[in-house]
């Protein structure tokens, strides 16, 4: 019990619930964290039903979810909830004085700036130990969405509309928000904890009542089964909402059984490393990440489901004629564990992440874009040195996959069984590239990051490199290069039957 009692009281956030904590045997600050996001499924529910657009003004509803969601992130991280305060009144200063041309530019630096000066502390001060009290997740989710809306601000006050994409054009700000709105789509209760980041748009939209109409009218009259949804009342999320919930409970189950039977912190033990054959700690890595996503799983679909609960997260309806509730998804699961490319598994995995990502870095760079949105979200996700070792290993991976799915796909069309098998042998090697890849991203440090590849004879990389260097970067499609060849020789049958012609006249 004394064991248990020094566990539930490292943390920085309210003791209430420390009780709770040495009965359950779980640390203080995640019963806090679970305990703030149950109360934010039942607050959300009370939200969309007793405080709906109908029923109050925008400046209510912005209000009480400001007031929640300071109240959850005192409750969680008490005094380190000044770091979330500082960072978005310091940055509002910054969008509402500096000049428009700029406002994009110095939000970044401020924003990234800090969470970065905070993420140091976590190393340094803290000894790679992953503090009970982590306030940096806080603080990632609101520097997305600083940065976001600084650059959407800059698109809709200080672009023109030809300078933009259709999608920049939409999402495109064309006032300063006020102060209210600043906090509210910063500090709501919806996301405060564990994100995602939405756009500030589509969450103003949202809060002032016109989400479900917006997203539903983009799609009304476009089939038998769509039309007229956008006329209807809004639609109920309790259907998408009891879904998520059990894909919640399966999540947690699932990392409670397998990621303590299977630790990953076992890969790096030197005796397993010595005395297991390769094949088996290959085997043993597999087992122990897919062990681990669930913990991923479990957070982002519950966070989603919280949203939908609010009436939030409407993207339109889907070729079913139903609506569809995944506008603020984080996570495709059965698209991650069915991948057939590293770019698949990337695309479906923390996605507003990379809608983030390519709206402040991809799409903005003026080269070297893959590279530069690597390091960023390095960057963003903190100084562990285990960060800049997975993701630095991802560009080249990316490009390999690239260059092997130009140069041999194509081969692997001809039949459906043929494809089944490539399929199949895409999928594994999907699978373990992604648990060689993040290894340093779940170990953290460089010791054990390096003991690990040195154990697997850091063959990924190894290959990767190869096959950028060694393979064609163009290669010639084998049809194209066919089509090709047959029109040369009809080419020259042509000719040779004119000069045949040409000598029987």
């Amino acid at each position: 019990m004394g064991e248990a009692t020094s566990i539930s009281y490292k943390t920085t956030g309210s003791t209430w619930l420390s009780p709770l904590s040495d009965i359950v045997g779980v640390p203080l600050d995640q019963v806090n964290f679970l305990a703030c996001q149950a109360f934010a499924l039942t607050a959300a529910f009370w939200f969309r039903l007793y405080l709906s657009p109908r029923s109050v003004s925008p400046v209510v509803r912005h209000a009480v979810a400001t007031l929640l969601g300071t109240s959850f992130i005192i409750f969680c991280f008490g005094w380190y909830s000044a770091h979330v305060f500082v960072q978005v009144l310091v940055c509002y200063g910054i969008m509402s004085q500096a000049g428009i041309h700029n406002v994009h530019r110095y939000s970044m630096v401020m924003a990234m700036g800090y969470l970065t000066l905070c993420q140091i502390t976590r190393v340094f001060v803290f000894n790679y130990g992953v503090l009970s009290t982590d306030f940096s997740g806080p603080l990632m989710m609101i520097t997305q969405k600083i940065t976001m809306l600084a650059f959407q601000l800059h698109d809709g006050m200080c672009k023109k509309e030809e300078e933009l994409t259709p999608e920049q054009r939409r999402l495109a700000i064309r006032s300063r928000p006020s102060l209210l709105e600043y906090l509210s789509y910063n500090l709501n209760f919806l996301s405060i904890l564990v994100g995602p980041c939405s756009t500030y748009k589509d969450y103003i939209d949202f809060i002032e009542g016109r989400h479900a109409r917006q997203q539903l009218k983009k799609l009304s009259g476009s089939g038998p089964n769509q039309n007229g949804w956008d006329r209807i009342p809004d639609p109920s999320p309790v259907r998408a909402v009891i879904y998520k919930l059990l894909i919640c409970a399966v999540c947690m189950f699932w990392f409670l059984t397998v990621s303590k039977a299977f630790p990953v912190s076992y890969n790096v033990d030197p005796q397993f490393i010595s005395e297991a054959p390769l094949l088996t700690r290959l085997a043993y890595t597999f087992v122990s990440v897919q062990g681990a996503r669930p913990k991923f799983y479990f957070a982002w679909t519950l966070a989603d489901a919280i949203h939908n609960a609010a009436g939030y997260g409407i993207r339109g309806v889907d070729e079913k004629g139903e609506v569809s509730w995944d506008l603020v998804s984080n996570i495709r699961i059965w698209e991650i564990e069915t991948a057939t490319s590293f770019k698949t598994f990337i695309d479906n995995w923390n996605m507003q992440t990379g809608v983030w990502l390519k709206c402040v870095c991809y799409d903005r760079a003026p080269q070297y874009h893959m590279v530069l949105t690597f390091v960023l979200s390095a960057l963003w996700h903190g100084v562990y040195p285990g960060y800049y070792f997975t993701f630095l290993t991802g560009i080249p991976i990316t490009m390999a996959a690239r260059t092997m799915r130009r140069n041999f796909r194509h081969y692997f069309l001809r039949s459906r069984a043929v494809k089944l098998g490539y399929d199949v042998v895409t999928w594994a090697a999907t699978q373990f590239t992604i648990c060689y890849t993040v290894m340093p991203f779940l170990v953290l440090a460089v010791e054990p990051t390096i003991q690990y590849y040195k154990s697997v004879y850091f063959h990924v990389h190894i290959i990767s490199i190869l096959a950028v260097l060694l393979l064609p970067k163009k290669p010639r499609h084998p049809i194209q290069a066919q089509t090709q060849t047959q029109n040369q020789n009809q080419n020259q049958d042509h000719t040779q039957l004119s000069n045949n012609n040409v000598k029987g006249d």
